[in-house]
């Protein structure tokens, strides 16, 4: 089956999280994707740690499908090597630290004005302009700037949340908003310059809590795993240890939930919990009912009274349980892409279509594609050589 992006040509100037999340699901589509790094270890993520195999779990989650090319950018051969790139590219995506794109002449705006078709984005902590627009920005950082911390955690200890939201968020923003440039191309002929930035990404996902205070004054209170605006709605204990997490988001689920999950008609018929309002403010009430039935009862038997009842309810589990989740192994969720460490199991991309199958190209060992990449863009040997010869790109590529 042909891909869908099959023929687009993507150059990354990546590093961590968000711009090689972004390009790698253009990867999975079918673009291909050259990934450009620096000498002495390429990109920082490399080197988190080496879970897999020798490998950093988060390169090898962010970066299949590419092709990985090495150059110093700072050197004359370098910069050509660059403008190149640039210049056949369809796609340029960089999250390099405030300032350094502008100098390496691979910010959205110069990349455009260079050429009219290609789609740019920058991604980055703060946007352009503004008093933050030359802070650097990591995912815990830009959480915390941008209030979800206050709102994650417990009543005694805020937290971030585990996956890195704004990275992730920034990464889907910036591809939604490449798919969008490139099918405005295909009318108009032009490209466009995309910038996203990660504290417009926290605070969009942050509307529910700021319409709130900005509405009542109050801010939302740490509420764990539950929620402090719909009740019931959290984690319950169950016989035998395990946990149940339970949610209802209408009046009708809170009636089937009361009257028919855990046997409580009288809190059905309750007129002081008979609207969202009534129940969050009676939560401490409801919440202990549920648990006095939930402690009787095993998860799998209220796993099934609460599908047989219409009341919606999961598993807590742990990262080590989702590895051998029943609803990914059935579906077929785990495959195996290759890597310089061997074969490796890998999730595919959430998108699933019956029109194409995705890429599943392998991880690359840092600058393995520099030569044919450089071939490709027109590069003799002798060319390639006298790159090397420079420090353009390391001896050993």
């Amino acid at each position: 089956m042909t891909l869908p992006l099959a023929g687009l040509t993507v150059v990354g100037f990546e590093q961590a999280v968000a711009a090689p999340l972004c390009t790698r699901h253009l990867a999975d589509l079918g673009a291909r994707v050259i990934k450009v790094e620096q000498p002495g270890g390429g990109d920082f993520s490399r080197s988190y740690n080496q879970a897999v195999k020798g490998l950093s779990s988060y390169f090898v989650w962010l970066n299949r499908s590419k092709e990985s090319v090495v150059v110093d950018a700072k050197t004359p051969g370098g910069a050509g090597v660059v403008r190149r790139l640039v210049a056949t590219a369809d796609v340029v995506v960089q999250n390099l630290s405030p300032g350094a794109a502008v100098r390496l002449g691979v910010a959205a705006r110069q990349v455009v004005t260079a050429n009219p078709r290609v789609v740019a984005v920058d991604i980055s902590g703060y946007g352009t302009g503004g008093p933050y627009d030359h802070k650097r920005a990591y995912d815990l950082l830009v959480q915390a700037e941008g209030g979800a911390c206050s709102i994650t955690g417990t009543r005694q200890q805020p937290a971030k949340a585990g996956p890195p939201l704004a990275d992730l968020g920034a990464a889907m923003y910036a591809l939604s908003g490449i798919l969008a440039a490139i099918f405005e191309r295909e009318r108009t002929g032009r490209g466009a310059a995309l910038e996203v930035a990660m504290l417009d990404v926290v605070a969009e996902w942050m509307g529910f809590a700021l319409q709130h205070t900005r509405h009542t004054g109050a801010e939302l209170p740490r509420s764990g795993m539950s929620m402090p605006t719909v009740a019931p709605y959290g984690a319950f204990p169950t016989a035998g240890g395990g946990t149940v997490v339970l949610g209802t988001t209408n009046d009708g689920e809170w009636q089937r939930l009361a009257r028919d999950l855990i046997g409580r008609p009288d809190l059905a018929a309750d007129a002081r919990l008979a609207s969202n309002a009534g129940r969050c403010a009676n939560r401490a009430e409801i919440d202990r009912a549920i648990t006095a039935w939930t402690s009787r009862h095993d998860l799998a038997l209220i796993e099934r009274a609460a599908d047989a009842a219409g009341v919606g309810s999961a598993r807590y589990n742990t990262v080590a349980e989702v590895l051998a989740h029943p609803q990914l192994t059935e579906r077929g969720r785990w495959q195996q892409v290759d890597s310089p460490a061997g074969p490796l199991d890998v999730l595919l991309a959430p998108p699933v279509s019956p029109a194409w199958d995705q890429r599943l190209d392998p991880v690359p060992g840092l600058g393995q594609h520099t030569r044919s990449v450089l071939a490709g863009l027109g590069y003799s040997d002798g060319d390639i050589e006298q790159l090397r010869a420079s420090s353009a790109i390391p001896e050993d590529c």
